[in-house]
């Protein structure tokens, strides 16, 4: 009877410290960096979209009173993007066009971020089946996320070590493979920032445009949809001349037709501050913008505009994102 007892009782007690286990190891990490009254955070973000991986240098602000800088550097061309939040709303600012936009988000609210630990904190508080693994360095803790514009997404694995801080942060697809990859490689919390350093206008980098300067304005390369919806397929496609330069017009008919523009980009020869509706998400390899239907992003020196009157946003993200200079067939 005694024996009997004891195997009845010792896995009661190893789940029970298992339990124990997740809620102290999640506690302590919330207790860590959820109430900070600031935090920067520098290191290497890895976005993949269709087998091609983009990395960028990213430097992550946060003060309280909802403060928040992101600013992100690709690490291929150079091409610099900032994330502005303050107390006049939500910004991503392009120096390249001389330009920034401005949208009506409530980011970081609402979906998942691998590089913000309110985000991390968030999608743990909202998965009850949480997940706290032991390892040798420490500990992972893997929960589901919310990614609206890429329900592919499924869940991500913290690492942290003993102390619980985090070393890195990946999010997984449905299949299992890693698509988005957050190194943290420097990390200060309670940092002191100056007064003006989430101020739009601190964080504009003029481009003096010289109207003498010479102005790309051919369209050398057309990009195409590796992926396009069953049943729908490129039908015309017409180039013609502005006076910024060449447009091309691809028009896909069928069971979900969508247009795609593309057009030279140039910069504006004075800063601009543009408001626009929707909401910003990852774009191939910059931060694009994403509405009702339509999305649109500048790069490589191209701006492109898709818009669809049957498909969402999600599916024609995922036509946009397989974009390649690689002809298709009609």
């Amino acid at each position: 009877m005694f024996k009997k007892f004891l195997v009845l009782i010792i896995p009661a007690l190893l789940f029970t410290g298992c339990m124990n286990n997740k809620v102290d190891v999640i506690k302590k990490f919330k207790n860590k960096v959820g109430k900070l009254d600031s935090y920067q955070i520098k290191g290497i973000l890895e976005v993949t979209n269709n087998e091609t991986t983009y990395k960028y240098d990213i430097d992550v602000a946060y003060e309280k009173d909802e403060k928040y800088k992101v600013k992100l550097k690709n690490k291929t061309n150079d091409h610099e993007q900032i994330i502005l939040k303050n107390q006049d709303g939500v910004y991503v600012l392009t120096p390249s066009l001389n330009k920034s936009f401005k949208f009506q988000s409530e980011w970081p609210y609402g979906n998942s971020g691998s590089y913000l630990y309110q985000a991390l904190i968030n999608d743990i508080e909202n998965d009850d089946n949480a997940k706290v693994e032991e390892t040798k360095d420490g500990y992972i803790i893997t929960s589901k996320v919310n990614y609206p514009n890429n329900k592919d997404l499924v869940n991500q694995k913290i690492y942290l070590d003993k102390d619980v801080n985090i070393k890195k942060v990946e999010v997984l697809d449905k299949k299992g493979i890693v698509k988005v990859k957050m190194t943290y490689d420097k990390v200060k919390h309670n940092k002191d920032f100056d007064d003006d350093y989430f101020e739009l206008s601190s964080n504009i980098e003029v481009k003096d445009m010289d109207k003498k300067e010479q102005k790309t304005s051919k369209l050398t390369d057309v990009a195409y949809p590796l992926y396009i919806p069953d049943n729908t397929k490129l039908t015309n496609q017409e180039t013609v001349s502005t006076e910024s330069g060449d447009r091309t017009i691809l028009t896909f008919n069928g069971d979900e037709p969508f247009t795609i523009i593309e057009e030279v980009a140039n910069a504006d020869d004075k800063y601009n501050t543009i408001s626009v509706d929707g909401d910003f998400d990852f774009v191939v390899d910059v931060i694009g913008e994403i509405g009702d239907g339509q999305v649109s992003f500048t790069s490589n020196g191209v701006s492109y505009y898709a818009v669809s009157n049957t498909m969402d946003s999600a599916k024609l993200l995922e036509v946009v994102n397989s974009m390649s200079t690689i002809p298709v067939g009609k």
